[in-house]
């Protein structure tokens, strides 16, 4: 399978190619339309229920949710990546990290650090930051800021500028504003997740 990423992709190794279920798969369109029909049942799976913040902020159920978004095409699916990338932490200081991230965000949370939307995006940059998988990260921490969001017994919503990130220019102002996360600034991507 020859597959072409776009600016701010994940290449998928040849090794983790090998654990794609759907063999038949030889292009990126096709891929991604797999991938977007299973991330579908789980965006589905996610609205049906009402999860509990302490529920959300678990290492467990960070993992379930990347399995749901991608096990019926990926056999890593819900697997921490265990080769570096090109974005991320050493794959060894994943757990680590994780582990971090969420004892920082239920501190967020009891202390109402910030507003709900923002502890939302802060956990959503920090989990992409990281990057847990060998794939599939930024949809990934985008689906964990909305459950998270409506965990917090908010009526607000994330529309993640209402298209697909994966080319054109709402995917530059996306990763403009991650850029400007890593460096602390935390607003544009506030402002981005809501547009």
């Amino acid at each position: 399978m020859e597959l072409k990423y776009t600016d701010g992709q994940t290449p998928i190794d040849e090794e983790e190619k090998l654990e794609l279920r759907i063999k038949s798969i030889s292009t990126m369109a096709e891929l991604d339309e797999f991938e977007q029909q299973n991330i579908e049942e789980a965006m589905e799976w996610m609205l049906a229920r009402n999860f509990k913040p302490e529920d959300v902020v678990q290492l467990e159920f960070i993992l379930s949710v990347h399995k749901r978004m991608f096990h019926h095409v990926w056999k890593w699916a819900g697997m921490f990546r265990n080769t570096d990338k090109n974005l991320g932490v050493p794959f060894y200081k994943i757990r680590q990290e994780l582990q971090n991230l969420i004892e920082d965000c239920k501190f967020w949370i009891i202390q109402k650090t910030y507003s709900n939307e923002e502890i939302s995006i802060r956990f959503k940059h920090r989990l992409v930051s990281i990057h847990l998988f060998p794939n599939g990260n930024g949809r990934h921490s985008r689906l964990m800021a909305d459950i998270l969001l409506k965990s917090l017994d908010t009526d607000q919503t994330f529309t993640w500028g209402n298209k697909s990130l994966r080319k054109g220019d709402e995917r530059s102002l996306y990763l403009h504003s991650l850029k400007k996360a890593d460096n602390g600034d935390i607003k544009p991507l506030l402002k981005f997740s809501k547009m």
